[in-house]
């Protein structure tokens, strides 16, 4: 599956090099993916926001094409911290010194991590289906463990969930792109996303990144939950999903915003960009303009 117009770019980093797509015009904005995907799941929204915005769509490290670190017991290599520093390596490529940033799922971590450690860098970010990684782990019960029980299957002990999910990564993704999405059929776009996740070294990155989560990126955000951010949220989520359904995602982003905390649930499962491109379109455009 390709982006049509959009160049391919391998961006070197001090670890190795950050996979990426760019093309349009206007305001550069920048798009982050989520598990178990890689910067395609971009590819019913990205065309059509290229009319508005030169938009990067890059891989995360662990993910698509893009590289794949090592790691240790601390994760450090897989915190958002790192994986929003790659991005910044990015976007100093293309010499964009102000950016917008829209991420779903962990590119939605990845999107607030920069916004707080790159405050001079990113002019607004929009989040879909997620709320902080802090207050969502804060906020666990028994109903949360059962809606997202990856996280807790993901951080187990190093080689437990890597060799479970290496014996049939297939089922594996099928399970996490048809339970989220409440059935939505992904097509040959999956193939794509499976061509890179089924790999040994990133099916353990991915769960680089979920222990990651649990671990080093809770030290980050408990260092500086206090700090507001001096820029405009939108939260998008899907009104099919949970995040909506177990919290109040606009009350929760507000209290790290000085902004009013704009966005609205969208008539979707988790993976709102691929389910509903027309509204993501709207919402990020309209958001975004009227910066």
């Amino acid at each position: 599956m390709k982006l049509q117009n959009f160049k391919e770019h391998y961006i070197s980093t001090p670890l190795g090099k950050i996979f990426c797509r760019c093309y349009g015009n206007g305001a550069p904005l920048l798009l982050l993916h989520g598990y178990p995907q890689t910067h395609l799941m971009w590819h019913k929204t990205a065309p059509s926001l290229s009319d508005n915005f030169t938009v990067i769509t890059a891989d995360l490290r662990g993910y698509g094409d893009s590289m794949v670190p090592v790691s240790d017991e601390n994760h450090e290599a897989y915190s958002k911290r790192s994986m929003a520093q790659d991005m910044i390596y990015v976007m100093d490529f293309f010499n964009f010194d102000e950016f917008f940033v829209a991420g779903h799922d962990r590119g939605g971590r990845v999107a607030h991590r920069m916004a707080k450690d790159y405050r001079d860098r990113v002019r607004a970010i929009s989040v879909l289906d997620i709320c902080p990684t802090l207050d969502m782990y804060e906020a666990t019960d028994m109903k949360f463990a059962q809606s997202y029980f990856h996280w807790f299957f993901l951080i187990q002990p190093k080689g437990l969930p890597e060799k479970m999910i290496e014996s049939d990564p297939k089922k594996w993704m099928d399970q996490c792109l048809n339970k989220w999405s409440g059935g939505h059929q992904f097509g040959k776009i999956e193939e794509d996303y499976l061509k890179s996740f089924k790999q040994p070294e990133r099916i353990h990155a991915t769960c680089e990144d979920y222990r990651a989560a649990a671990s080093i990126d809770l030290e980050h955000d408990r260092l500086d939950r206090d700090q507001l951010l001096e820029i405009p949220i939108q939260v998008l989520w899907g009104a099919k999903g949970v995040v909506g359904k177990q919290f109040k995602p606009k009350e929760i982003w507000q209290k790290y915003s000085s902004y009013n905390v704009g966005g609205c649930a969208i008539d979707s499962g988790h993976f709102i960009p691929e389910e509903k491109p027309l509204d993501t379109i709207k919402e990020l455009t309209n958001f975004f303009l009227s910066i």
